[in-house]
């Protein structure tokens, strides 16, 4: 398998390696946390997809009819063991993957704004289960690198990842606070449903341009209150049930916060309402979701009384 700090000469290449080790290491440890998604996506390691998709709604990965029986229980078995599914939907040698999130909706609203891929080095941020790096791939990028600070979605994504042969993509169990580990490497960068969690969103912005190539195109989707003005809401504990949300910006306002931390060409290309069409509660994920954050009553409001949230999409290139 090649690696690509092959490609990324300005990458801090040592510290990276040595995370890598120290990831090793410690997920080699025989604990139960480790090895509920661990094992699933060791069982999975003989099989490998002869087709694949990358083009349509669900990223289809292997046919039925390419396994056996038994191999096909131990994908579905392998694929529950993932649950729940945040992002999709996905086909998995005939396993249907219904997932909370109808993500090909979100990727058809960045398809408008996307540079063309063709060759490049890409950060997908915060990639979860790796939905829209697959997407990324009928472009085909040099490599797409993700960051991905959860076990759950870091398992699903290599599990996924072997099984279709996409050697084009990557992911490090890092997190955004860990950019600084790649500084001048990638072409395009996707930071998509991260910067409401962050408690110094303008920090970041200036850490994630720094790791940008001159010329280099971020895509950046979030969550947002309604207005024109350029403020943002503070939630005094949580905002729709979520803890760890801190700024909910209006999309001018982060339009600013994007210019003032270097960016040009900035855009907000679209804004939509959130809706239980588009996140909703599935057999694959069976916790509460969009509509059981909201008042009952007024559905223009968060459970918690702010005001329900838009989603925004942002274009911005770091200057030459």
């Amino acid at each position: 398998m090649r690696d690509y700090l092959d490609l990324l000469k300005t990458a801090d290449q040592d510290a990276i390696r040595a995370r890598r080790a120290e990831t090793a290491t410690r997920l080699a440890q025989p604990k139960k946390g480790f090895l509920r998604f661990r094992e699933p996506y060791e069982a999975l390691r003989h099989l490998q997809a002869q087709c694949t998709d990358f083009s349509q709604d669900a990223v289809t990965i292997g046919a039925a009819d390419e396994l056996g029986e038994t191999d096909r229980r131990l994908v579905h078995d392998a694929m529950r063991a993932f649950m729940p599914w945040r992002k999709g939907p996905f086909k998995v040698f005939g396993v249907e993957i219904d997932a909370e999130w109808q993500s090909w909706r979100k990727w058809n609203r960045l398809l408008p704004a996307l540079p063309d891929l063709t060759g490049k080095v890409v950060a997908d941020i915060g990639c979860n289960n790796g939905y829209y790096m697959f997407r990324m791939l009928e472009q085909k990028p040099r490599c797409v690198i993700g960051l991905e600070p959860f076990l759950q979605h870091y398992y699903c994504f290599k599990a996924l990842r072997h099984l279709a042969g996409a050697d084009e993509l990557f992911i490090e169990l890092m997190g955004v606070e860990d950019i600084p580990l790649f500084p001048s490497c990638f072409d395009v960068v996707f930071l998509m449903g991260i910067i409401y969690h962050r408690i110094s969103p303008v920090e970041m912005l200036r850490e994630i341009r720094a790791a940008m190539q001159p010329g280099g195109v971020l895509l950046i989707e979030s969550q947002a209150i309604p207005g024109e003005e350029p403020v943002a809401l503070f939630p005094e504990e949580r905002y729709a049930k979520v803890p760890g949300t801190y700024f909910v910006p209006t999309a001018n306002c982060l339009r600013n916060w994007l210019v003032r931390t270097g960016f040009t060409e900035v855009e907000i290309f679209c804004s939509h309402p959130m809706s239980s069409e588009e996140q909703r509660k599935t057999a694959w994920m069976t916790f509460e979701s969009y509509e059981d954050f909201l008042d009952p009553r007024n559905p223009a409001l968060t459970a918690e009384g702010y005001p329900a949230p838009l989603r925004v999409f942002l274009r911005a290139v770091n200057p030459k």
